[in-house]
């Protein structure tokens, strides 16, 4: 049996910029993305706590150590700058193998540093 499990997560990023005129996504601070073990163009799934909007959309990798967290496209609509997110990937493994997985969670500042 194969189950979907957190994988990677971003525990209240601080949302920097909210830009509308682009073609979407969200843009991570490169050493946000390694620390918590995401990759470019990786799905994830964004929660405000501001507001209560949960949407997915995928990362685009910003400049490392800009703490950059930015909604591009249509997401931005859905977060102020200054709002906190939640950035949580998942991950389908093998339902045993989940049982021993630990996924990489992280704790930013207010700043967006690790």
């Amino acid at each position: 049996m194969q189950i979907e499990i957190l994988k990677s997560k971003i525990h209240r990023a601080t949302v920097t910029d909210a830009n509308l005129n682009y073609v979407g996504s969200i843009t991570i601070d490169e050493a946000l993305m390694n620390a918590a073990n995401l990759i470019e163009h990786e799905k994830v799934q964004v929660v405000n706590n501001n507001n209560g909007e949960r949407f997915e959309t995928y990362i685009i990798k910003g400049e490392r150590n800009s703490g950059v967290i930015c909604l591009n496209g249509a997401a931005a609509r859905k977060v102020q700058p200054g709002d906190v997110v939640i950035i949580v990937s998942y991950a389908t493994m093998d339902f045993e193998l989940a049982k021993n997985f630990k996924p990489s969670v992280i704790f930013p500042d207010s700043k967006n540093k690790i």
